[in-house]
């Protein structure tokens, strides 16, 4: 497989129109996290009401893959359960790691080609990361 393989159109489209960027005015969780690998960074902000993500942005600097991924999740977690959530992401991780999926990963899928690339998993997973940091911990207080 060549990096051509791995970009995608819908790793591209979520690169360069990247959806739910920005930050909340009150998120109830925030989270920042650093590769220091490759220096991508990202910050998470979530709004959890009745149990469900009502609202999710992100914002941060990365190479297209992680601006992609922080993107693509952030779609997919929108309305859901905290636990659906949660669960979406560890599967997320696992299926980069080479495992079947309990569920459809939507265009999350699309990222499939970074599992042949180890040292690219961390910037795919970067976001999925933060977001479950920040609702397994509580999150924390936004990044200065």
């Amino acid at each position: 497989m060549n990096l051509d393989d791995m970009y995608r159109e819908t790793i591209l489209d979520h690169n360069q129109m990247p959806r739910n960027k920005g930050t909340l005015a009150r998120p109830t969780h925030t989270v920042g996290l650093l590769n220091p690998t490759c220096g991508d960074s990202i910050r998470i902000d979530v709004l959890i009401e009745d149990g469900k993500v009502a609202d999710i942005r992100f914002d941060g600097q990365g190479c297209a893959i992680s601006m992609a991924s922080a993107s693509m999740l952030t779609q997919a977690v929108k309305g859901r359960t905290v636990d659906e959530a949660l669960n979406l992401a560890r599967d997320f991780k696992q299926f980069l790691l080479g495992q079947d999926p309990n569920r459809d990963l939507g265009e999350l899928a699309a990222l499939e080609g970074v599992s042949h690339f180890p040292s690219r998993v961390k910037c795919a997973t970067l976001a999925h990361n933060a977001l479950q940091k920040a609702l397994s911990e509580g999150g924390g207080e936004p990044p200065r």
